[in-house]
């Protein structure tokens, strides 16, 4: 007797076995959570580089595409010039390398421009830290009325000092040992995951086709239909709003340089990164890098602390209000309240990802929704 997998028992059994194992899953990840969580850890530890390859290549493959699409076979249609397999091959892997390469030169050239006046400025802060401290302990004589308070505070701090922050140095140093020591894994990480992102690069329409075959292979051909839809208004909404929050923080960064060298403020290369970097985590973005600034530059000279923050708050009123609608658009068409509950819940889960990759992420989780509910309502 010839053995059909349309059999309704084997639909049965096949569901009964899913139920089983999930609720195993369940089970197991309601009560030992922290093994769980090691496991993953441990399992994304080991696939970082590639992680960072896929993610590096989503990120230069806009790129191939308009060296192939705008400029490389126009040119050859122009000339009426058939490629082969093989010629088409070759181009791809030309545009690869040379995209690749652009890559590196960019962040060298960044590194080049940026790490010298970083490194001189954070040298300056380091020399400068003595007169900080007299400048602040000058502040506190100022608040403190009578010389017996500032005596009595003072022992207490040295008491304190002695008792709670001179252990716990030596963790300190282990954590510093430890936070250097995954910076060169990330390198390492990063350089491998370079190398995986040319041949996922080289071939992403045989992954992307493969990907495809898998989903109708194993989906019914409706909801096959709907999860490509899916992962294309995916695509199209992570890409929008890394790619569009990408250029408006470096434009934002320029624009605090050129400003702090206008008003002539301390460490303007210094602060310009970090407004910039930080302007990447939408909403508390500008709020985390603004405010270590302002102190910074409060100790050095108050005046100019306050000619930098209201500075800063013209500069992201201009960025809030005018370059970030004018550059995102509606990517992710979520009101202010749930970029606020996204930022809030994927930081809280994933940290300082979290916050960059939740709102693209909770538009993506917040359209499918409510497709499900439009689609409920129609029915009923």
């Amino acid at each position: 007797m010839k053995f059909r997998w349309d059999n309704r028992y084997l639909h049965w059994g096949v569901t009964a076995f899913l139920v089983i194992a999930a609720s195993m899953l369940f089970y197991y990840g309601i009560f030992h959570m922290k093994t769980l969580i090691v496991g993953i850890k441990t399992f994304l530890g080991i696939m970082a580089p590639i992680i960072y390859g896929v993610i590096l290549a989503y990120i230069l493959s806009p790129l191939i595409n308009l060296f192939e699409q705008k400029l490389i076979y126009p040119q050859l249609e122009k000339h009426n010039i058939k490629l082969q397999k093989k010629g088409k091959r070759a181009i791809r892997w030309g545009c690869v390398l040379f995209s690749m390469f652009l890559f590196w030169i960019i962040i060298y050239a960044l590194l080049m421009m940026v790490l010298p006046q970083l490194i001189r400025s954070i040298m300056s802060i380091i020399y400068s830290f003595p007169y900080y401290i007299k400048v602040i302990e000058k502040w506190l004589n100022s608040f403190v009325e009578h010389g017996w308070k500032l005596n009595q505070y003072s022992a207490k701090a040295q008491e304190y000092l002695t008792t709670d922050i001179l252990p716990q140095m030596q963790d300190m140093l282990k954590n510093v040992s430890a936070g250097i020591f995954d910076i060169l894994i990330f390198m390492k990480n990063f350089l491998i995951g370079a190398i995986v992102a040319l041949y996922v690069l080289a071939d992403k329409e045989k992954f992307v086709a493969k990907s495809k075959m898998m989903v109708y292979a194993i989906l019914p051909h409706k909801w096959a239909n709907m999860l490509i839809r899916v992962m294309r208004f995916t695509d199209k909404t992570f890409g929008g709003f890394i790619y569009g929050k990408l250029l408006d923080s470096a434009i934002i960064g320029i624009l605090c340089y050129f400003g702090m060298l206008l008003l002539d403020l301390p460490y303007p290369i210094l602060i310009s990164v970090i407004i910039g970097v930080t302007n990447v985590i939408p909403f508390f973005g500008p709020y985390i890098g603004a405010i270590p600034c302002i102190l910074l530059i409060l100790v050095v000279d108050p005046i100019k602390g306050l000619y930098f923050a209201i500075f800063i708050l013209l500069l992201q009123q201009f960025d809030g209000n005018i370059l970030g609608p004018k550059i995102l658009g509606n990517t992710t068409a979520l009101s202010s309240f749930w970029v606020l509950f996204a930022i809030l819940l994927f930081g809280g889960m994933w940290g300082v990802v979290g916050m960059v990759i939740g709102v693209p992420l909770f538009a993506v989780i917040y359209d499918i929704i409510r497709k499900l509910v439009y689609r409920g309502l129609r029915k009923h």
